[in-house]
């Protein structure tokens, strides 16, 4: 029988985790959410001789202490999920910065296992760690790897087993210990906890240090359990943290910290030997470009418009070949299937609904590979350090920036890339500012309108709305910050790990990831969508026309055939080109008429007293409601709402002048689409990141900031004469 073995693999951010989990792995792996919060949890498994593996990937942290989701959904797994053994990535180059979270997780009391990655890079630096001698400190395996280049990986393995295995035969994990004072109090809460009987989750020392260290979750499992008990526990921890306060004048957690580090500059002094003081770091030296004060920010624009411009160049090829073979299923579904209304179902809302999903994924695809490269080398980061100044105008961070680029891409992924926020009320915040990034979906209706209304400018004038919507989101911040989201801001660590040559695996794993889940969040949500369309523009089926457009069409067709038979030959194609233009404008009209008519129409009609004061007609506004499913499909509701083909861009833009739309009102459509509440799928997301009612306030909030911002552009130019 096969012997199960639980792994949790945990490490400090850019530590190169991920890497050995892809490896250890590979496509045995899946990704969801921990149970309650919104923390990326993968899962994979191994198979490894006898034994069946099951790999669990802890979100990356600095340390245990419960501030930030991550640092409490790892520290919670390890002690609620009891795995058989920890391995803790370190980075081998920067091994004092990754003992502070090693340390933790030795004082949880757990089989644990140190693996220094980034082998190749320490050595580059001239760092030499004596591997055994920290074994033989810290009473545990240490093994080296190389994650990028699966180096080391076999030997991982092996030692975690056999270490599970000591610990079966009786092995104990080593306390850290600390100074004389602070030993002091940790046994004095140790014998109390005994003393009272309380039987709590975790390492009994572990325990006692977050009870000193007035850790709130502890502290409340303490309280559940028996509330005569914890007074006692509570005032024995409180009389030791005052002592320690009388003593240093600092508060214990300081006086820990100090002490940990303290440790770690010992184990440092014992196993690690410096061979090149002087070498010349690589990283420090590109940061002196990329970070500079005044060249980073123009550095970083390009870099994020070269993104944009590879996502949406090189994506165009794909994308008209897949565009091609679905106009090729339909144009074979249409010919082979008899007239019915399973048939207008089946093209017009599911194939069109999935199609309006599926052309979109080259793009998608390039964008999360550009992002994955900009995370793997290091450049992220750097992003968030350069916007940090810019983010805290609306009570945020630079961090928080890396989300809202990504908005400018789809709102959908980049809602969910805020999981990376340590602060709840951050990532909330963050969440409702996204939606204001112009996503990709909105830049045809811009091209559309700009085009038609402001020929030369028109490029000038998309760029201003970009801008706008930057501008937007951080005044928005700024004022939801002060209304709902008071309180101190969350301590960010401006954390620049060193540049690293991206591996092509990896990349292509990240992007797959991000781009699946995509696929899975947005196909079910604009097919539903796109069917709800369908459905209130095809019905009611009996409609009573103003005028009879099949009298129209056939006298047009029996003139037509008289005037054909007495044309000479040269007039033929000439004649014939104009009775088909009159015969598309005649069934244009009719369908035109027909939505009208529609639910759809209806809605539109009643939402027109709405529209009206920022210029916009029941057309527009029809297409603005069709919207909500993916801004994709105004374009082409407003092509059959004003009687055009929605792929004939300078016959849309002649019918929306002849309909009365005005320069003004354009600009005024073009804010308003800018800024109103995003598509069905990303109000789903924020649902689902967060919750009902902010769901239900971005739904409302951002439609609000949309007509006003619209008003008043539109209202200003009419007093102003424009138009």
């Amino acid at each position: 029988m096969r012997k199960k073995i639980t792994i949790a693999l945990a490490g400090n951010p850019n530590c190169g985790k991920t890497t050995i989990f892809n490896n250890l792995t590979g496509a045995r792996q899946k990704v969801g959410n921990w149970p309650g919060v919104t923390v990326e949890k993968k899962e994979g498994r191994l198979k490894y001789k006898e034994y069946d593996l099951n790999i669990v990937d802890l979100p990356g942290t600095y340390s245990l202490t419960p501030f930030s989701i991550e640092e409490i959904t790892a520290r919670d797994f390890i002690l609620n999920e009891n795995p058989d053994i920890v391995i803790n990535i370190i980075d081998a180059s920067s091994l004092e910065r990754s003992l502070f979270l090693a340390i933790q997780i030795m004082e949880l009391g757990r089989p644990a296992l140190f693996v220094l990655n980034m082998a190749d890079v320490a050595e580059a630096k001239g760092i030499r760690i004596d591997e055994k001698k920290l074994s033989q400190l810290l009473g545990l395996p240490v093994v080296f790897t190389i994650g990028n280049k699966n180096r080391g990986i076999d030997g991982l393995v092996k030692e975690a087993i056999e270490e599970v295995n000591r610990f079966d035969k009786g092995k104990e994990s080593r306390d850290v210990k600390y100074s004389k004072e602070i030993e002091r109090c940790i046994s004095r809460v140790k014998t109390r906890i005994l003393e009272n009987n309380i039987n709590i989750d975790g390492a009994l020392r572990w325990n006692a240090i977050k009870l000193l260290e007035d850790d709130k979750i502890v502290k409340n499992r303490f309280q559940n359990l028996s509330s005569k008990a914890s007074k006692d526990i509570f005032q024995t921890a409180k009389e030791c943290r005052k002592r320690v306060y009388d003593l240093f004048e600092d508060d214990f957690e300081i006086v820990l910290t100090d002490d940990r580090y303290g440790v770690i500059a010992g184990i440092i002094k014992e196993t690690v030997t410096n061979l090149a003081i002087k070498r010349i770091d690589i990283s420090r030296n590109i940061d002196l470009v990329l970070t500079n004060r005044f060249l980073g920010i123009p550095v970083f624009i390009f870099f994020i418009w070269a993104m944009f411009q590879l996502s949406f160049n090189l994506g165009a090829y794909p994308m008209e070949w897949i565009d091609m073979s679905i106009s090729a299923v339909c144009g074979i579904l249409d010919k082979n299937l008899p007239a019915s209304m399973l048939k207008d179902l089946l093209l017009d809302g599911v194939i069109a609904g999935i199609g309006s999903v599926i052309i979109f994924l080259p793009n998608i695809l390039i964008l999360f590979f550009c992002i994955a490269l900009f995370e793997d080398t290091g450049y992220m980061a750097r992003a968030a350090f350069l916007m940090d100044r810019v983010m805290h105008t609306s009570g945020l961070h630079g961090k928080s920036f890396i989300p809202m680029l990504m908005g400018f891409g789809c709102s959908v992924p980049a809602i969910m890339a805020t999981k990376t926020l340590e602060s709840p009320k951050d990532r909330i915040l963050t969440i409702l500012m996204t939606p204001f990034m112009s996503c990709s979906a909105k830049l045809p209706v811009y091209i559309v309108l700009a085009g038609s209304f402001f020929a030369q400018k028109a490029g000038t004038v998309i760029f201003v709305l970009y801008f706008t919507g930057i501008v937007i989101a951080i005044l928005s911040g700024r004022l939801l910050r002060a209304v709902f989201f008071k309180g101190q801001e969350a301590p960010f660590i401006m954390e620049l790990p060193p540049y690293r040559m991206p591996m092509l695996k990896s990349l292509l794993i990240h992007m797959w990831d991000r781009s699946k889940m995509f696929l899975k969040k947005m196909g079910g949500v604009i097919l539903v969508g796109s069917i709800i369309i369908w459905a209130l523009s095809s019905f009611p089926k009996s409609i009573s026309y103003s005028v009879d457009f099949d009298k129209q069409l056939n006298e047009i067709k029996y003139d037509f055939s008289q005037i054909i038979a007495e044309a000479s030959d040269d007039k033929t194609e000439e004649l014939t080109m104009q009775f088909n233009l009159e015969i598309k404008n005649i069934e244009n009209r009719k369908e035109l008429e027909r939505v009208s008519k529609s639910y759809i129409g209806q809605i539109g009609k009643a939402l027109e007293p709405f529209f009206a004061p920022i210029g916009i007609g029941w057309q527009a506004s029809v297409a603005l409601v069709t919207g909500f499913v993916a801004k994709e499909v105004v374009v082409s509701t407003m092509g059959v709402l004003y009687g055009v083909g929605s792929d004939e861009g300078n016959t849309l833009g002649k019918a929306l002048k002849e309909s009365g739309m005005t320069a003004l009102s354009a600009l005024s459509m073009m804010i308003f689409v800018l800024l109103y509440v995003p598509c069905f799928a990303t109000v789903v997301t924020i649902y689902r990141e967060t919750s009902a009612k902010w769901a239900g306030f971005n739904l409302i909030y951002t439609t609000m900031v949309a007509w006003g911002a619209s008003f008043l552009v539109y209202q200003t130019g009419v007093i102003l004469g424009a138009g």
